[in-house]
């Protein structure tokens, strides 16, 4: 009898961890750190501090789930309404409001202490200033009111790759500033592709996302534009900022073509959920290939690899 209810405690304990695990979103973190990681390579010029990487990611990380956390709190009536979100710790009851708050403001407290001694206080600000970006204007502000929620809320997400920079080197410098304009241009065509799927969530629940209120077509044709967009922004990292060189704007390159193929795709098949699933995916690897190109980039070991085939060709030329 004894064991039984210590088996149960033990997976109720289990049960309520998960439950605020599930709280922060913890599939879209990677996303935020990978930008993060990106900029600090490129602003290290390859050779990052172990420690300060680690403080940097957990930090961000931190940071990143406080904002979930709140943004699940304040948006916990439609979550309920919502087939996919139903689920969720608040609207299933697995977890009370008043205590999440509590949970999310312990985790903002503790990313800026953490960012602030171990990196600076720059760095802590602008992860701060993230969380409260994406609550007072995405979330309170424009979500519930504007189908160009996600142009400006976007920045909330592009915020990480300031803090890397900023990590680093203490200021913020133009290549930083692309890097985060890279970000938020790429954000619009992710987030409308997945809109696309579930804009009758959106709908049922009165959330002005754009394929709702403007329509799908006109909504592909904003997929379109701003990924040419967003393709031709991350080739200006090599020129004229040249923060990243010929190994980055190959990989760039190859992955804009891809980019800019599956929006046209979808662009010709506006009313195709398949392809706009296909979009939204490839739009996920696309970031992540994209700031790993980056990281690779900055190597000092890439760049004396380059520099040897550069004279071994010129040589035999």
């Amino acid at each position: 009898m004894i064991e039984t209810n210590v088996s149960r405690h033990h997976e109720t304990f289990l049960q309520v961890i998960q439950s605020y695990y599930q709280l922060t979103k913890p599939r879209i973190i990677p996303l935020l750190l990978i930008t993060t990681a990106g900029s600090m390579w490129i602003a290290a010029k390859g050779e990052v501090d172990p420690l300060l990487l680690l403080v940097t990611l957990t930090g961000g990380t931190l940071a990143a789930a406080s904002a979930q956390t709140i943004n699940c709190v304040y948006d916990r009536d439609i979550d309920y309404d919502m087939e996919r979100t139903r689920h969720r710790p608040i609207p299933s009851g697995k977890v009370q409001p008043r205590d999440a708050l509590i949970f999310a403001i312990a985790l903002a407290t503790i990313s800026f202490t953490l960012l602030a001694v171990f990196a600076n206080l720059l760095a802590a600000l602008l992860a701060f200033s993230g969380i409260v970006f994406y609550i007072l204007v995405y979330t309170h502000w424009l979500k519930r009111h504007t189908p160009q929620n996600i142009v400006v809320g976007g920045a909330a997400g592009a915020i990480p790759a300031l803090v890397g920079w900023a990590a680093v080197t203490g200021t913020l410098s133009w290549s930083a500033w692309l890097i985060f304009a890279i970000v938020f241009l790429w954000t619009p065509p992710h987030f409308w592709a997945l809109a696309l799927m579930i804009k009758d969530d959106y709908a049922k629940v009165g959330i002005p996302m754009l394929p709702v209120i403007e329509g799908t077509t006109a909504t592909v044709k904003q997929i379109w534009y701003y990924t040419l967009v967003t393709v031709f922004a991350t080739v200006l990292l090599v020129y004229p900022l040249g923060a990243s060189g010929i190994l980055y704007a190959a990989i760039a390159l190859i992955l804009g073509g891809l980019f800019i193929h599956k929006s046209w795709r979808l662009l010709q098949n506006p009313e195709d959920r398949a392809v706009a699933k296909e979009l939204f995916l490839f739009s996920i690897s696309y970031m992540m290939l994209l700031c790993l190109g980056m990281v690779v980039d900055s190597l000092p070991v890439t760049h004396n690899l380059i520099s040897a085939v550069s004279n071994h060709l010129h040589f035999i030329g």
